[in-house]
């Protein structure tokens, strides 16, 4: 039997784990060497690519002399923890990759307490050595720290540590040691990972943690053997988690290899495969012996957080723009989702809405962007945060956050928090200009948050969060100060008329946009809405006067990201997301509507 090693990589966002995985699989020789890879090949999905982050969890296989290292790549941000939670359930060891001039950071926390409850081992590697700001003895320090604060046992402190440059393809016991290639990594991993526990004799047991799909043999599960063997065309049983069971034909068993898949007749206890044959199939599902029915333990998934409504798009240029508009395709394209997605739920609310629950804004603002991209349209209302009622008490979701920000910026992001009901936990300078700051906060409080935050700090702050637990709701938090700016005319705006309208407030159009009544083109610098008129042309004479002639100059308008926009509006505003653009708009676009509405509503 060939030996095999299951491994995680986890870490913050940004730390480097897609481009150690990278490292490996180059180093290892499991890519011909006719084949030309790209960078973060494990990030394929086009968002992905993008903007630079996990958002799948992703497996791939390496062979390093004699062992199958079957190798897991995590999502690093906390919208996506439902993600590695169910794959830390499918490992024996996991690779924490800590930044070495960052240090310990919140998801850091999260994943590294997901991993020592399952009382897994970590092998530390700190990457980003070659840093100018480097510290790797201060951030062992901290990892440390978080271990021993996390209860770590006495073998989960007894981590070994490996110092590593992932984008320069170097890994190294010692900070002295010379800068040659990722053996010392892969040697650790295979003195330091146990090698899977159960046995090939056993009755067969197997357990899927991620879904995939496939339009020629439908549902596919990724699932790791527990024990026992796997063939293909076997006969087998699916336990569901509530119980229900299920008889059927094992029709295609996929193993994996470097960034391929492979069609395989059979495998065996330790090995991660992907199995295609029952429709019914679930993360969390237990595959079994039909003659030894024992299921395995179900898999807890988190629960989501946040809901957004997306609704069929009613404005005045619906259907102009993308192809799928009506609620039927909005609703077969969330079923597709929730197929392969199991950290989102939906429900239909009927007249074409659709309530979309997740573990954070960027997951759901992901599912709308790649929507927009396959040419659907639709309208998104604001976010609201799921309540909760547990023992007759009201709860709200609370989230860790924590900030990194110029010196000079800390006073007015803690005032900005303080009306937020965030609460201040520690404050660190960290000595390079930038304090560290922590909170604990309502999820609601960072619904809009995050683009006054970067105004507050010149771009130059950053926060994280992650989900801390249900608490009594707190209260009223702070709305948006400013107003909207709202069309009072349906047509083309003209750059004579957007000049007119830049001292009222900050334009989120440009000249030769079209607008209609209810549309929001700008916010206002006051408190309150204010109907103006962005078609006015210019009333021409055929007098010449001086003054008249004056040269238009625009400033350049502030350009709305789905993100951005969602975090924007309120209550009484949706976002309409099209595959060309993305709109802001009130809900009720007849100014009298709209008036009658604010009326009945006070």
């Amino acid at each position: 039997m060939k030996d095999i090693r299951n491994i995680a990589v986890i870490a913050h966002v940004d730390h480097g784990k897609t481009t150690m995985v990278d490292e490996l699989l180059k180093q290892s020789g499991t890519f011909d060497a006719h084949k030309t890879v790209g960078e973060r090949v494990m990030d394929s999905d086009d968002i992905e690519k993008e903007r630079g982050i996990t958002i799948l969890s992703k497996n791939t296989a390496i062979h390093y002399k004699n062992t199958k290292i079957n190798i897991i790549d995590t999502p690093g941000h906390a919208d996506f923890g439902g993600e590695v939670e169910r794959v830390l359930k499918m490992v024996d060891g996991v690779l924490l990759l800590v930044d070495a001039q960052e240090g310990v950071m919140p998801q850091t926390k999260f994943v590294v307490k997901k991993a020592l409850s399952f009382g897994l081992k970590p092998i530390v590697v700190i990457n980003k050595i070659d840093k100018p700001a480097a510290d790797p003895d201060r951030v062992i320090n901290e990892i440390f720290d978080l271990f021993v604060a996390l209860d770590a046992n006495d073998e989960q402190l007894e981590f070994p540590v490996v110092y590593a440059a992932a984008r320069d393809g170097y890994a190294k016991l010692n900070l002295n040691d010379e800068n040659k290639n990722m053996i010392p990594l892969f040697e650790t991993i295979l003195s330091h990972v146990p090698t899977p526990s159960g046995s090939d004799e056993n009755p067969l047991q197997l357990q899927v943690f991620t879904l995939d799909y496939d339009n020629y043999v439908g549902k596919i599960g990724i699932a790791r053997i527990f024990n026992g063997q796997i063939s293909k065309n076997q006969n087998v049983t699916l336990m569901k988690a509530d119980g229900t069971k299920q008889n059927g034909r094992i029709s295609k068993l996929i193993g994996f290899l470097g960034l391929d898949r492979l069609d395989i007749n059979e495998a065996k206890s330790g090995d991660i495969v992907a199995i295609a044959g029952f429709e019914a199939l679930d993360v969390g599902d237990s595959v079994v012996d039909p003659n030894n029915l024992i299921p395995l333990e179900p898999l807890h998934i988190e629960e989501p957080t946040l809901s957004v409504i997306f609704s069929v798009n009613d404005g005045p240029l619906a259907g102009t723009e993308g192809k799928s508009v009506t609620s039927n395709k909005i609703e077969e394209r969330l079923q597709a989702e929730m197929k392969t997605n199991i950290a989102m739920r939906y429900e239909n609310l009927g007249e074409g809405k659709f309530r979309v629950s997740g573990r954070g804004e960027l997951q759901i603002t992901i599912l709308a962007e790649n929507m927009r991209r396959e040419g659907f349209e639709f309208c998104l209302g604001r976010p609201e945060v799921i309540i909760k009622e547990i023992n007759g008490v009201k709860c709200e979701p609370y989230e860790h956050l924590v900030i990194d920000a110029p010196d000079e910026c800390t006073g007015s992001v803690i005032e900005k928090l303080g009306k937020k009901r965030a609460e201040m936990k520690v404050m660190n300078p960290t000595g390079d200009g930038q304090t560290r700051l922590e909170f604990e906060i309502p999820a609601r409080g960072l619904i809009g948050f995050r683009s006054q935050f970067l105004t507050d700090t010149k771009g130059e702050g950053v926060m994280n969060h992650s989900f801390l637990e249900f608490r009594p709701f707190s209260g009223s938090i702070e709305k948006r100060a400013n107003g909207a700016l709202i069309s009072m005319e349906n047509g083309v705006s003209l750059a004579y008329s957007l000049w007119n309208l830049q001292d009222r407030g900050i334009l989120f159009i440009e000249p030769q946009t079209k607008v209609y009544i209810g549309m929001i083109i700008g916010e206002h610098s006051r408190s309150n809405d204010l109907d103006v008129n962005p078609i006015k042309g210019k009333n021409l004479t055929n007098v010449r006067a001086s003054g008249s002639d004056d040269a238009i100059k625009l400033v350049p308008p502030r350009v709305l990201t789905l993100e951005r926009a969602l975090e924007w509006i309120e209550e009484d505003e949706l976002v309409e997301v099209t595959p060309k653009n993305i709109r802001v708009r009130k809900r009720y676009l007849d100014p009298t509507t709209r008036k009658r509405m604010i009326k009945n509503s006070n």
